[in-house]
């Protein structure tokens, strides 16, 4: 019988990826192509629809055999006009600059408006709206370009649903984006009441459909799959199943949760998939944890019913700044003179210069017992949800030597470990009982990464057998909606396989519970420092 392959498409924040994947999750083949971030002032990103769709055409064409496709994509927001064309989303009017991106913060002032609302919609969403969600920066929007580009805007959509409506015209939107975040709740659906009282009552007209009035779960096939123009564009099939999106998080939660772990002695064997949590570490990190009963978790986004796996209830915990934190931009780099740019990974130059730093007479993690930073130098996302948190260091030196930047990348690493058991300390206080940790995204091939988050949270750590498990969790949804799976709990387990299992080092125990009680303190100082200045 001739093997049968589904496509996974990765919409990430700096580029366009897309893998050919065989039914029993074996990644055969991928294709990457950049994106173009612009920055027209600080705090502002934004990127280009068309762009994207062109990016995905390219990185897509691939042959015959195809049975699905699945879309995965940054919860960024698109806005198009009522003939589905281009709407700009910036001062300088270039309407091909019509994308606002997960992580554009212009809008924080308008998400601290809408928490102070207290509706009762905040209940899922860890009590604070966050600005890197949709109804801020439509707020923004309405309020700054109500000319340019609210009057004008037919269709906002998340990116991930809108790669789905350019592959098949069905505007049925993704319970994973609506629900994770536009505040979309089934069975009531949308509360009109919200957007009323945060100003956009216009938002209402006809049914939401500016926002989506139709919804499904993950993995569903959407239409009559790929349109006739949409399969000439990827060079696949008209008629190709297409599965709803999800957000580029998810896809990573949905190609390593699911993995069969007999036989590698995990506390998670023989437990229900509620005691695992992934991890997708990219350049920021989400941590997702489901349970069977919804559970409020304090600054974590959800409950969000059926938004990553159908029946059960996720919760979405998030640190802002990794991946753009642990990798120190080239100007600063310039200052410690003796880092040689010889083209080296810089993560495995540092990973080699701190061993040799330890020379078998101490672990690496105790190098940096002096010191401590706090990672939220682009607000915390969780626990804390406060956008406005800056980060801190404390303990550094006058030098400026190879020495002193392994220490602040190792220190650095720890800190976003710190991080994770924080986030981790609120799930568990809420219910939540997670006991081994799934790791994926381009942080966790950094093998010091992976080790230190399990020793400062005292857990294991998995590692899939494909490393790009977010392209494997695309192909997912596109295996789901081919029906050669039945649901996406039976893909899951079908295509996602364990790699590797790092343990923790259980001796640093009482070095990292150390350094969590100053992480912590941190945090209070930094909060006390504010108030202080605040002081008439």
């Amino acid at each position: 019988m001739a093997e049968v392959y589904y496509v996974g498409v990765d919409v990430g924040t700096a580029s366009v990826r897309a893998a050919l994947v065989t039914r029993a999750g074996l990644i055969k083949s991928t294709a990457e192509e950049p994106i173009s971030i612009w920055e027209p002032q600080s705090d502002y990103y934004v990127q280009s629809s068309t762009e994207i769709w062109e990016k995905c055409c390219t990185v897509v064409k691939v042959g015959s055999q195809i049975r699905g496709i699945g879309f995965d994509a940054t919860c960024s927001l698109v806005v198009l006009d009522q003939s589905f064309q281009p709407v700009p989303v910036c001062q300088d009017g270039d309407r091909q600059r019509n994308v606002v991106m997960w992580m554009d913060h212009r809008a924080e002032e308008q998400a601290a408006r809408i928490t102070n609302t207290g509706h009762r919609v905040l209940s899922r969403v860890g009590g604070v709206m966050s600005p890197e969600m949709q109804p801020p920066k439509l707020l923004w929007l309405k309020e700054n370009l109500r000319e340019s580009c609210w009057n004008k805007a037919g269709h906002f959509f998340d990116l991930p649903d809108f790669l789905s409506w350019k592959a098949t015209g069905s505007l049925t939107r993704s319970l994973c984006t609506l629900l994770c975040k536009w505040t979309y709740c089934p069975p009531e659906g949308w509360d009109a009441g919200f957007w009323t009282s945060i100003g956009m009552e216009d938002i209402l007209e006809n049914n939401f459909s500016k926002i989506g009035s139709t919804t499904c779960s993950p993995g569903i096939p959407l239409g009559d799959g790929l349109t006739q123009e949409a399969a000439a564009d990827l060079g696949l099939e008209p008629g190709t199943a297409v599965g709803a999106s999800v957000i580029d998080a998810h896809a990573g939660g949905l190609g390593v949760m699911g993995a069969d772990v007999k036989g590698f002695y995990l506390p998670c064997e023989d437990q229900p998939i509620t005691s695992r949590m992934a991890m997708i570490c990219g350049t920021s990190t989400c941590h997702m944890a489901i349970s069977e009963q919804p559970l409020f978790v304090p600054g974590v986004w959800g409950p969000c019913l059926s938004a990553m796996v159908p029946g059960m209830w996720l919760n979405e915990g998030g640190q802002s700044a990794t991946g753009r934190l642990v990798s120190p931009p080239s100007s600063y780099m310039q200052d410690f003179t003796e880092v040689p740019f010889t083209g080296v990974n810089i993560y495995s130059y540092l990973n080699s210069h701190l061993s040799s730093m330890a020379n078998s007479r101490i672990t690496v993690d105790l190098l940096a017992s002096s010191l401590h930073v706090w990672p939220d130098f682009h607000g915390n996302r969780s626990p804390l949800a406060d956008p406005t948190l800056k980060g801190m260091v404390i303990g550094l030196p006058l030098s400026q030597t190879l020495d002193d930047l392994a220490l602040l990348y190792l220190a650095t690493i720890q800190a976003l470990a710190l991080g994770t058991l924080h986030i981790l300390e609120a799930m568990k206080e809420a219910g939540h009982d997670i006991r081994t940790l799934f790791l994926c995204g381009g942080l966790s091939k950094n093998a010091l990464f992976v080790q230190i988050h399990a020793n400062a949270t005292g857990l294991p750590v998995v590692l899939p057998d494909q490393t790009e498990a977010v392209l494997l969790g695309a192909a997912i949804l596109g295996a789901c909606a081919s029906q050669d799976y039945s649901t996406i709990q039976e893909a899951m387990k079908g295509m996602a396989k364990v790699g590797k299992v790092v343990q923790p080092d259980y001796e640093l125990q009482s070095f990292y519970e150390r350094k969590y009680k100053v992480f912590l303190r941190l945090f209070a100082h930094q909060r006390e420092y504010q108030a202080l200045m605040n002081q008439r």
